[in-house]
C-alpha cells in the first residue's frame, strides 16, 4: 500500500454536483490500495458539516478555507500581470505549507492534481511522478464565455482562456500523465498543445448505478396532473444557468403550446436571483433538495440544454441510470458511448429540443424504451470502478523515495 498526495480545488464530498461526483469517486477508488492525504478548500458553508467524513477517508487532510469575495479580490491581483486568474483565486498560505511538509514527513509514492488550479500546489515536486486530472480542458471554457459575454467580460474571459491554456501547457509537459474526461476533450489538448500528445489519457465520468436506480418505493415529488420537465444541477454554475434560461425562455413557451399541463422544474442549489427571476406558473425553480432521484425517477422527460458543456456530464448519466429519457444537447450526446436515438435523444436548437420533447411526450411507450436502453447502457459501461482504473498504471505499487528530495530546493 502507497501513499498519495490528492489535491483537489472543492472538498469531495458529498458528491452533490458534478466535479464533487468525479473527485469524490476517484478519492474512494484510490483509497482502496493507497493511504491518501488530501488537501483540499470548502468554498460552501453547506460542505462545512462534512469536513469530518471527508478526514475519515484520508490519512491526512488539510481543509482550507475559501471565502470566494476575498478569492476574487485576490484573484484581481492577476490583472497587473501575466498570470491567469484561476491560479491566485486558488492560493492559500497554509496549503502550500501543508503540501511541503507532508512531502518531508511522509513517504509519498505519487502526487494526484485534481483541476488545472491545483497543479501550482505539485509545482515544487521533483523525484515523483504527478498525475493531473484536468477533467476538461478548462481554458477553452474560459474562450467559449467569452464568445456569449459583452466587453468587459469577453476581453476577461479571453485573457483568461489564453493564459491558463499556457499553464495548463507547462502544467502537462511536466506531469507524468494527464488525463481529460472524453475522448474529444483529450483531441481538444492535444491540438492546443502538440508536445504533450504522448502524455494525455481519456479517463471517463462514471455513475453509481445502484444509487441511482429507480424505486417503486420512491414517492413522487410531483402533482398528479402537472407533465414535470426536470434539470438537475448546481445552479451557481453558468452553464447551467445559461441552460436553464434559455430552456425557459426559448424552448418552454413551444412546448406548452402544445402541453398546458407542462411544468419545467429547476432543481439544483444555490440559484441566482437571475435563475430565481424565472419562477413562474410553468416554473419551478426548488433550490437545494435532499434527494434529486424522486424528481429524476418521475419527471416525463429530463432534458439537459447545455450550450456551454466541456465533457460527459454526470447529470445526463445519473437521469439514463434511473431510467428516464433524456433530450440534451447533441454535444452532450457525442461525450456518451450510447446510441443516439435509441438510448440518449440530442437536440440542438430551440427547434429540435422542442419537437424531440413532444414526441417523447406523445409516445410514452417509446419514452420507457429509451429510458430503459439508457439505464442498460450505463450498467454496462459507465461503472465508476473501470471507468478511473486507467489512472492506476502511472501510480507506484511500492516505490521507496528518500526526503526531503521530493520537494526542490530553492
Amino acid at each position: 500500500m502507497g501513499n498519495l498526495l490528492y489535491l483537489v480545488h472543492r472538498l469531495p464530498f458529498p458528491p452533490d454536483k458534478g466535479d464533487k461526483v468525479r473527485s469524490y469517486h476517484l478519492l474512494e477508488h484510490l483509497r482502496k490500495n493507497h493511504n491518501v492525504y488530501l488537501g483540499t478548500f470548502v468554498d460552501d458553508a453547506a460542505d462545512e458539516p462534512h469536513v469530518p467524513t471527508v478526514r475519515g477517508l484520508c490519512a491526512d487532510a488539510h481543509v482550507a478555507r475559501l471565502k470566494p469575495l476575498a478569492a476574487k479580490l485576490r484573484s484581481s491581483r492577476a490583472l497587473l500581470g501575466a498570470r491567469a486568474m484561476s491560479l491566485d483565486y486558488y492560493r492559500d498560505a497554509g496549503l502550500s505549507e501543508w503540501v511541503r511538509q507532508t512531502l518531508a514527513r511522509h513517504q509519498i509514492d505519487a502526487v494526484i492534481v485534481f483541476s488545472s488550479a491545483m497543479a501550482q500546489y505539485a509545482e515544487e515536486v521533483t523525484g515523483l511522478p504527478v498525475l493531473v486530472d484536468f477533467v476538461d480542458v478548462d481554458s477553452a471554457k474560459w474562450t467559449q464565455y467569452s464568445e456569449r459575454r459583452t466587453w468587459p467580460m469577453s476581453w476577461l474571459y479571453r485573457r483568461e482562456g489564453r493564459l491558463l491554456l499556457d499553464y495548463e501547457r507547462r502544467v502537462a509537459a511536466r506531469s507524468r500523465r494527464s488525463f481529460f474526461v472524453t475522448d474529444n476533450e483529450s483531441a481538444l489538448f492535444k491540438g492546443l498543445a502538440p508536445e504533450c500528445a504522448d502524455v494525455v489519457d481519456s479517463m471517463s465520468n462514471g455513475v453509481d448505478s445502484d444509487f441511482f436506480a429507480p424505486s417503486a418505493s420512491r414517492p413522487s415529488p410531483f402533482k398528479p396532473d402537472e407533465v414535470p420537465l426536470v434539470f438537475t444541477g448546481a445552479m451557481d454554475y453558468w452553464p447551467n444557468i445559461d441552460a436553464v434560461t434559455w430552456f425557459a425562455k426559448e424552448i418552454l413557451p413551444l412546448v406548452q403550446a402544445s402541453q398546458p399541463a407542462l411544468r419545467f422544474y429547476v432543481v439544483g442549489r444555490n440559484p441566482p436571483p437571475s435563475v430565481t427571476a424565472l419562477a413562474s406558473s410553468s416554473t419551478v425553480v426548488t433550490g437545494t433538495v435532499p434527494d434529486v432521484r424522486p424528481y429524476l425517477q418521475h419527471a416525463a422527460v429530463v432534458v439537459a440544454p447545455l450550450r456551454i458543456a466541456r465533457g460527459i456530464q454526470n447529470k445526463v448519466l445519473e437521469a439514463m441510470a434511473m431510467a428516464r429519457p433524456v433530450v440534451a444537447a447533441e454535444s452532450c450526446v457525442q461525450a456518451i458511448d450510447a446510441e443516439p436515438g435509441l438510448e440518449l435523444v440530442g437536440a440542438e436548437t430551440v427547434e429540435d429540443f422542442a419537437r424531440e420533447i413532444l414526441r417523447l411526450l406523445a409516445s410514452p411507450h417509446d419514452a420507457a424504451a429509451i429510458g430503459r436502453a439508457g439505464r442498460d447502457r450505463v450498467v454496462a459501461s459507465y461503472s465508476w470502478e473501470a471507468r478511473l482504473a486507467g489512472i492506476d498504471a502511472y501510480i507506484p505499487a511500492n516505490v521507496a523515495v528518500a526526503r526531503p528530495e521530493a520537494i526542490a530546493e530553492h
